[in-house]
């Protein structure tokens, strides 16, 4: 390895420089304030852990994304976290056990093995707010309104909000009998909108004829309002599909009330977190994010293999997915440049630093060609005081 291969990083692993950084800090401190004002609990998972209770639930496209090592104490496989919500489930079900309603939120760096995208991070920094033990609409409407809350304390105003639900896909499916393999090619091809395809493979199963139509049916569904309102009389005859619909509607009218300049799209072949999510799923972008920078949805039943099966819903924010859009702005504080000069102070030299430092300046004890100085520390008159050096 060559001397300039020493400072290569992998594909969709980068550094976080200062400006960024400190642009990261400000934004997750916000969210997190926002998240402890809603009552939400901030809880520290570990980076790493075994891989059975980190993938439960998850499906198989998490398991894909984890790296796994071998944990030399015990011999078991590890996975470090692609995800935190599995690791806050376990928390909730597991470490705390309360009874009735838990508000937990989070922060922090995840791995993936993979990245989403040719331009996604390989690393992204997730915060998140995850409600469990409420299995009710109105547990959604909280955490949507939390997700579009955050985004509005950052100074972002135009967002837009997509829903879904996938136990629409799910209640089709059932009612249809398909085997899992088959299930899991007709999921593919209603995600990507493969209407020719999809109609091929409803051909080929010999589905019942009105049941392949609403199956074919379902990529279309996705726009404005009118969506829901196609949906109710595609589905007449299915009183599961028509009460999530319904539910979609009432929480449309929910966030409605509270935020006036929110645009609502739908889109119910939205199958995100398929073999993870169990009811509504939603995202937020923004008018200048190519992908979305929030998202999540109800996930009922994770905690079922840790012993406590109860309703759970939740999103998470992709931090370094904001960075560029959001109203940002870093307090301006003075510098000061206190070389040493006077052996003799250098005791009271000290002292006036620090008492520098608590007044709010940003106090540097020996100089940076990248920073201009407001003031400089000169000992005069037996004592220290600030000379400005501004100009000169």
């Amino acid at each position: 390895m060559s001397k300039v291969d020493r400072w290569l990083l992998p594909d969709g692993i980068e550094d976080v420089l200062p400006g960024q950084a400190k642009e990261l800090e400000v934004v997750r401190r916000r969210l997190l304030d926002l998240y402890a004002s809603w009552g939400y609990e901030f809880v520290i998972p570990p980076m790493i852990e075994f891989l059975e209770s980190l993938l439960t639930g998850t499906g198989h496209d998490l398991d894909l994304k984890t790296f796994k090592v071998t944990d030399l104490v015990s011999g078991r496989t590890m996975g470090i976290r692609a995800d935190m919500t599995p690791q806050v489930a376990r928390i909730d079900a597991h470490s705390l056990n309360r009874s009735g309603p838990v508000r937990l939120c989070y922060a922090g760096t995840v791995l993936h093995s993979m990245a989403d995208n040719m331009l996604a991070s390989r690393t992204p920094i997730k915060v998140g707010a995850e409600l469990f033990g409420d299995p009710d609409r109105e547990g959604d409407l909280e955490i949507v309104s939390l997700m579009i809350e955050s985004l509005k304390v950052l100074g972002i105003d135009s967002i837009q909000i997509e829903l879904g639900d996938v136990s629409i896909f799910r209640q089709l499916v059932a009612t249809a009998g398909l085997e899992e393999g088959v299930t899991e090619e007709m999921f593919a091809l209603v995600q990507r909108k493969s209407l020719a395809e999809l109609a091929s493979l409803i051909t080929e199963l010999d589905v019942e004829s009105a049941l392949g139509e609403l199956l074919q049916q379902l990529p279309t569904l996705c726009g404005d309002a009118e969506v829901l309102d196609r949906g109710s009389d595609l589905f007449a005859a299915d009183p599961l599909i028509l009460s999530r619909l319904e539910n979609l509607q009432w929480i449309t009218r929910g966030v409605q009330e509270r935020f006036s300049n929110v645009e609502i799209y739908y889109d119910l072949s939205e199958l995100r977190g398929y073999n993870y999510h169990t009811g509504i799923v939603f995202a937020a972008h923004t008018v200048n994010s190519r992908q979305a920078v929030a998202k999540g949805g109800r996930y009922d039943h994770i905690g079922e293999v840790f012993g406590r099966c109860r309703g759970a819903t939740g999103f998470d924010v992709h931090l370094k997915g904001l960075l560029g859009t959001i109203n940002y702005c870093s307090e301006a504080k003075e510098t000061v440049l206190a070389l040493a000069s006077i052996e003799e102070a250098s005791a009271s030299r000290w002292k006036k630093i620090q008492a520098l430092r608590e007044e709010g300046f940003v106090v540097y004890e020996s100089a940076e060609s990248s920073v201009e100085f407001d003031f400089e520390l000169v000992y005069e008159a037996g004592e220290w005081c600030l000379q400005s050096v501004k100009g000169g």
